[in-house]
C-alpha cells in the first residue's frame, strides 16, 4: 500500500494487533502514551462502547499529531446475554466469565478510528461466536496456563480454548482478535486516497 508520504502510529500495546498490521505490510510505529481513562458504566447503548472508547484512545493520545502522521485506535467488547465483558480483573473473573460464555452465542464488537491532524474515521465490525460447553477443568485449564487477563470476555479465539471450544463464527475472525484486518486495509485505502 502506497502511504504517499503518511507515517501510521498504532496506539495500541496489544500484541495482536501489532501481528494483524504488521500482516497488511504496512510499516508502522507502536506509540501508546494516552491519558484517556476507559469508563463505559454509565453508556446504554452497549454496542456503541467499542466506537466511544476506540475514539477516546485516538483522542486521548499525549501530543498533537503532526500533518503526515496517521493514529490508529481500537477496541473490542464480548456482549452476551446484554452484559460486557470487558477484560477480567483476575482469575476469578477469568473463570466466571468464560463459564458464562460456554454452551452460548455472543458477540465481539471491535471498533477502529484512524485519525490525522485533519481528519477522522471510526469504523465498526461485529462477529458471533458459539462456544460449545466447556467443563469447569477446561475452563480452569486454560486460564491457568494462558492468564487471558488482557483479553474481552477472558479468552483469545487463536488459543487453546479457540481450538477446543469454538463450534462455529459468523464473522471475521480477526475481528475477534480485535483488529479487523480487512475493514482496516480498505478504510485506510479511502482515508490516503484523499490526501
Amino acid at each position: 500500500m502506497d502511504l504517499k508520504g503518511m507515517h501510521i502510529i498504532l496506539g495500541s500495546a496489544s500484541p495482536r494487533r501489532k501481528e494483524l498490521l504488521r500482516g497488511l505490510d504496512v510499516s508502522f510505529e507502536v506509540d501508546t502514551g494516552n491519558t484517556f481513562e476507559e469508563n463505559f458504566r454509565e453508556m446504554e447503548q452497549l454496542r456503541e462502547i467499542p466506537s466511544v472508547m476506540s475514539r477516546g484512545k485516538s483522542h486521548g493520545f499525549h501530543r498533537p499529531l503532526e500533518d503526515d502522521e496517521i493514529l490508529i485506535t481500537a477496541d473490542t467488547v464480548v456482549l452476551c446475554d446484554g452484559q460486557v465483558m470487558g477484560k477480567p480483573s483476575g482469575r476469578e473473573e477469568a473463570v466466571a466469565m468464560l463459564g458464562k460464555l460456554s454452551g452460548r452465542k455472543h458477540e465481539v464488537i471491535t471498533s477502529v478510528t484512524l485519525r490525522s491532524s485533519t481528519r477522522e474515521d471510526t469504523f465498526t465490525d461485529t462477529a458471533v461466536v458459539s462456544f460449545s460447553d466447556l467443563t469447569g477443568e477446561e475452563i480452569s485449564y486454560y486460564v491457568d496456563r494462558y492468564r487471558p487477563y488482557d483479553k474481552a470476555g477472558a479468552y483469545g479465539i487463536q488459543e487453546w480454548i479457540g481450538y477446543v471450544g469454538i463450534s462455529s463464527i459468523e464473522g471475521s475472525f480477526y475481528t475477534i482478535m480485535g483488529f479487523p484486518v480487512f475493514q482496516v486495509y480498505r478504510h485506510l485505502k479511502m482515508f490516503l486516497a484523499d490526501k
